[in-house]
């Protein structure tokens, strides 16, 4: 399993989010670069960085400190928020991304969403953002009426090859994985690389993703408070 640090990035800054709540806002490092810099120095392989502002703006907005950050660690990186057309794909790709992240998009446009699939089956990672088991869109600020594991089947019959999948009302809480709505997620569709993300604390729910085969899972609050580290998590 892939430990991937996660890096908001907000008006510039690196911050975090309470439930994805744009008011709860709060910066957690001195620049996108520093923290990307020090998960490198600590070992990490993979960051998970999302532009919000591009979610709110449905565009690609902190394209340059992404780009940064790929020049300055040469990590693998996939970048999710505001990714609306072809042109959005193929400009991060041509940055050294190598997953973007489509998300408001597989409710919005989906023929979009198919030809990504079609064309970039590596470089494409379908983002399924839930709450009460139900779709959100637009940077979590409205919710679709389509369950989480419908969309997950409709994305593998398209040929997805990697979800990630947020459950909200664990986000930034550090109240431990949504270990059920995961394995749900897993019985829907068993041949998809699923990645965990929200509401991760410690080592102790690293330990139980591994156990359960996923793919990968995404820290960010934790790694940032302190309530897991790093090194041990990558050593798990």
């Amino acid at each position: 399993m892939i430990i991937l640090p996660a890096i908001d990035i907000k008006d510039g800054n690196c911050v975090r989010l309470f439930k994805g709540k744009f008011e709860t806002v709060h910066t957690v490092a001195q620049s996108p670069e520093d923290a990307a810099l020090r998960w490198k120095t600590e070992g990490a392989d993979f960051l998970h960085i999302v532009d919000l502002d591009g979610s709110l703006q449905k565009r690609p907005v902190n394209t340059s400190h992404i780009k940064n950050i790929i020049e300055s660690t040469g990590l693998s990186v996939e970048v999710g928020g505001g990714i609306r057309c072809d042109a959005d794909v193929e400009m991060y790709l041509s940055l050294g991304v190598t997953r973007v992240i489509l998300g408001s998009a597989a409710i919005s446009d989906y023929p979009f969403v198919k030809r990504m699939l079609k064309n970039y089956p590596e470089n494409t990672a379908i983002g399924i953002d839930a709450e009460n088991g139900y779709v959100s869109v637009d940077g979590w600020t409205d919710t679709s009426d389509i369950y989480f594991c419908d969309l997950a089947k409709q994305v593998r019959d398209e040929g997805a090859k990697y979800i990630i999948f947020t459950d909200i009302s664990k986000d930034g809480t550090l109240s431990g994985a949504s270990i059920e709505r995961l394995i749900e997620l897993q019985h829907a569709v068993p041949d998809i690389n699923i990645i965990a993300s929200g509401g991760i604390r410690d080592i102790s729910d690293i330990k139980a993703l591994a156990e359960e085969g996923f793919y990968g899972a995404i820290c960010g609050k934790s790694l940032y408070e302190g309530t897991l580290s790093l090194r041990e998590a990558l050593q798990c």
